[in-house]
């Protein structure tokens, strides 16, 4: 039977090895077109009437406690003139969330008072427990379809 032993050197060479990994590959993230940064292998397929589309998610923990929860079957419907609604069956993390000043319609957050999924197709503005969990990677078109609908998110592998 062998025994393998590790020296300081081969802990510290191992470290060293991983830090010199650029974080793009370490930490598995990706730029969208939007020119926002998000986790590798974190995509959403969104279904609802005759519309399929995808959401690239943010590496964030709101984002990866909804990928938990996926698939999901919810229902989307019509808030005020800039964005869409789904209710999720519980809330998310809010960990680490924090304040943006770069919305833009196509954005995907987590109202953390109401526990709803907001999908934004017109201009808004970031207010306290909005947590941005993605951007819709085709634009926000299909969210312009007006009403109430069943909605099939799922992850995309």
């Amino acid at each position: 039977m062998s025994r393998r032993c590790f020296t300081r050197r081969t802990v510290v060479g191992g470290l060293v090895a991983i830090a010199a990994v650029p974080g793009s590959v370490a930490g598995l993230t990706v730029t969208n077109a939007a020119g926002r940064t998000g986790a590798a292998n974190m995509q959403m397929r969104c279904a609802f009437d005759r519309h399929s589309f995808t959401a690239t998610l943010l590496d964030n923990p709101s984002a990866r406690d909804l990928v938990a929860l996926l698939p999901l079957d919810l229902a989307i419907e019509d808030y005020s003139t800039n964005e869409k609604t789904a209710y999720l069956p519980r809330k998310l993390t809010e960990l680490d969330s924090v304040p943006f000043a770069d919305e833009a319609p196509g954005d995907l957050c987590y109202f953390a008072p109401w526990g709803n999924l907001a999908f934004f197709h017109g201009s808004y503005r970031y207010s306290k427990g909005l947590i941005r969990l993605g951007h819709l990677d085709g634009g926000a078109q299909p969210l312009l379809t007006r009403g109430k609908y069943p909605l099939r998110l799922e992850l995309l592998s």
